[in-house]
């Protein structure tokens, strides 16, 4: 079959199971939109500026599990990007942003919507490619989808000359990617969770933190199961929300800097920390050198560069953390009696509470509107929260029971996010509220 690049490119979103993509029309992507006519199975939504498209194609990934795509034209199309792939990049998120960059023979000269967008992207990709040859990209948007998914997620970017994009050649899907430099760890080394356990066994005031990784490897089940058999409290980072229901008995709900005080203190006061998941950043640890400083610390992670950044770690594993959960709750034998430190965590939460406001006041209190939301929806709906003391709130107030039901900007904490995330939410997931 032989196709132009525009066409290859095409071919390639429907051999991977893209239904919708994101993006705005320019001069030097006018090939690939040529091209949408012959391709009815995926939908185009048209945005006003590409930074929506990219937020767009975060929300859709996220709220599917799935891979994002977003389009943009050469220069300031392509740059227009950036902040939305950076975003994805924060919080893991996978995406493939396609750019059109000028003509082949023009880049280097300062040409009219020329950008180094390639040079631009590379601290917020996980990877990134210039097309430089029409034969080149099938295997490239093979790679791109694949890195993306692939151990922790991310943004991968694809920049494509526009002469690429009107060049012919035979075309052929690769059926797999041949790159021995990527090569995720995902099983998690037997003798690490051995070591882990034995801890586990022995902890008496344990605390499991739940991060953004144990809803990016779909872990719902092993990590409520590796809870319930441990007897271990559940406490979770921002985008950790929802990985644990917040009505299970052992689920603490937020820690960090905006969460609730048994939590800190839970934490605080603990003998072993159990972090899944999670990356132990500024705003759920606050002063590193100072936290959990009576407690060993177990760290999961499937991205070896997390382990270790910001906290000593006394137990690594590097592995998925669905696939380390299920390997490590059948080691674990009998573990030590932990009533009475469920009793003081209880007794924090009873001391401590979140401030209460009568339901007669003339005023209206954030709690009340967070509660009316949640009794308009019955609590059934994914929730895409900005960025600010409103997203706080929300993760404070509205009681999360299912996965991916909460949608929001964790590391950048990028203003802006929550309409086009939540747009996309929506295109992903038809059959909820957003």
């Amino acid at each position: 079959m032989r196709l132009n690049g525009s066409q290859i490119v095409a071919e390639s979103l429907l051999r991977e199971g893209v239904e919708v993509m994101f993006g705005l029309p320019g001069g030097a992507i006018m090939p690939l939109y040529d091209v949408w006519s012959q391709y009815p199975q995926i939908k185009h939504v048209l945005v006003r500026h590409e930074q929506g498209a990219a937020h767009m194609a975060d929300g859709y990934a996220r709220a599917k599990n799935t891979v994002g795509v977003c389009l943009g034209t050469s220069g300031p199309g392509a740059t227009n990007l950036v902040t939305g792939i950076l975003n994805a990049h924060m919080d893991s998120a996978p995406i493939v942003a396609i750019t059109a960059n000028v003509a082949s023979k023009f880049i280097g000269s300062d040409a009219f919507q020329e950008a180094d967008i390639t040079g631009i992207t590379i601290p917020v990709t996980k990877q990134n490619y210039l097309v430089r040859r029409v034969e080149d990209l099938p295997r490239v948007m093979k790679e791109a989808f694949h890195i993306a998914r692939t151990g922790r997620p991310g943004p991968v970017h694809v920049d494509i000359p526009k002469d690429i994009l009107v060049a012919t050649t035979e075309f052929k899907y690769p059926d797999s990617v041949n790159l021995p430099g990527f090569q995720p760890s995902a099983e998690g080394n037997i003798a690490q969770i051995r070591k882990a356990v034995r801890l586990i066994e022995q902890a008496k005031r344990p605390v499991i933190i739940a991060g953004h990784g144990v809803i990016l490897s779909a872990a719902f089940d092993e990590l409520r199961k590796f809870a319930e058999a441990t007897n271990i409290p559940v406490v979770t980072t921002l985008l950790g929300i929802g990985s644990i229901s917040e009505t299970h008995p052992l689920s603490l709900q937020m820690m960090g800097m905006h969460g609730w005080v048994h939590c800190n203190y839970a934490i605080h006061n603990s003998d072993l920390i159990i972090g899944i998941g999670n990356r132990f950043d500024d705003r759920a640890c606050g002063d590193f050198e100072r936290f959990a400083p009576h407690a060993k610390i177990v760290h999961v992670d499937i991205d070896p560069a997390e382990i270790g950044k910001n906290v000593k770690v006394d137990v690594p594993i590097v592995g998925d953390v669905k696939r380390v959960l299920q390997k490590l709750q059948p080691e674990i034998d009998v573990c030590a009696e932990k009533s009475e430190w469920l009793a003081q965590i209880d007794e924090w939460r009873r001391t401590y509470p979140p401030k209460r406001y009568p339901d007669d006041t003339p005023v209206l209190y954030q709690p009340q509107v967070m509660r009316a939301i949640q009794d308009a929806t019955h609590g059934d709906a994914i929730v895409v929260a900005d960025v600010g003391q409103h997203q706080m709130f929300a993760a404070q107030h509205f009681t999360f029971t299912e996965p991916n039901s909460f949608i929001t900007s964790g590391g950048l904490g990028t203003m802006g996010f929550s309409l086009p995330a939540a747009i996309g939410a929506q295109y992903a997931r038809p059959d909820k509220t957003v």
